[in-house]
């Protein structure tokens, strides 16, 4: 019988999006997501509410009338990638396609994707904060990170409030000699964060979950290739000259959008396609990410100076 294209490219695509939400370190992100319209193409509709503030109360007259309108502003997905892929004929056929296409793809998500669109995202948050005047530069010291860590937290929740829910994503480096600092063992507790349908493991400080970010997706600005050009045809991403390291970001959980949609993922089949005699597999990805209305007031970047960032080496 033959191959119904269209039916794995449609699981395809519902599998490649719960992967990325599940494991992404910015998964969580997209659970903001929830009231934004999206109806395919590159633009979504986020919802804006304005309301009136407390009036005073008449016994006579009763309550002061108030209003709440809800308007949708319209955003552009910035980030259009894509890649096209073949797998000979003579190495899959249909009795194989779907367990190696699944592979293929599986693992072109996971090394490929997931670090690319968690370095945008997590260089989009430095760069709105550097705008908004919520940047501050750390240099690491041996015994120090805990307490300057700490400090920034009561900082995001002196402005957000205390029951503000916070999480806090750091350099998966600098995280491992937080663990060793005298008195974390008294402060940094083990709990459960969820993400997605994905239910992870994780420290925590003040009851803020800790989230790794490897450091080469944690930059303060990332340069992402084309994949045609000859000096980025390997495509990918890698830090422009001087971007700095991320040490963490303290973030109200609700403040950043993060959208993501496989807007299309077509399979050929070698009959099909008219280039080679090969399974053909176009994939393409529109991402961006936003922060709400005073969303920068529960967000707080710390980074490297410049003399202590080094440039990294590509990244794909």
């Amino acid at each position: 019988m033959a191959i119904n294209t269209l039916e794995y490219a449609a699981v395809f695509m519902e599998e490649l999006d719960q992967q990325l939400v599940e494991n992404s370190t910015t998964g969580w992100m997209e659970d903001n997501a929830g009231q934004i319209q999206y109806n395919g193409g590159a633009e979504v509709k986020i919802p804006k509410m304005q309301m009136s503030g407390l009036g005073k109360y008449d016994r006579d007259g009763g309550f002061a009338k108030g209003a709440v309108t809800v308007t949708y502003e319209t955003r552009e997905m910035t980030q259009d990638r894509g890649r096209t892929f073949q797998l000979d004929a003579m190495d899959v056929d249909e009795t194989n396609f779907a367990a190696m296409a699944g592979n293929v793809m599986g693992e072109f998500q996971r090394t490929k994707v997931i670090p690319e669109i968690d370095a945008y995202r997590y260089s989009k948050i430095a760069e709105l904060a550097e705008k908004g005047g919520k940047l501050t530069e750390y240099t690491p010291e041996k015994g120090g990170i805990l307490e300057k860590l700490a400090e920034d937290i009561t900082a995001v929740r002196d402005q957000a409030g205390d029951c503000a829910e916070l999480v806090v994503a750091m350099n998966a480096k600098l995280a491992g000699k937080l663990d060793l600092e005298k008195g974390g063992e008294n402060i940094l507790q083990s709990g459960v964060f969820r993400q997605g349908s994905a239910e992870l493991k994780v420290r925590e400080i003040d009851g803020c979950p800790i989230i790794r970010v490897p450091s080469a997706r944690f930059r303060t600005k990332y340069t992402f290739f084309d994949g045609v050009t000859e000096s980025e045809k390997d495509g990918g991403f890698a830090p422009v000259e001087g971007a700095r390291e991320i040490n963490w970001i303290v973030c109200l959980k609700r403040a950043p959008v993060a959208v993501s949609k496989t807007d299309v993922t077509r399979i050929f089949d070698p009959m099909t396609n008219q280039n080679a005699n090969a399974w053909k597999i176009d994939y393409r990805k529109y991402h961006d990410l936003w922060i709400m209305d005073n969303g920068m007031e529960g967000i707080l970047v710390s980074v490297q100076p410049k003399a202590a960032s080094e440039s990294g080496e590509q990244t794909a």
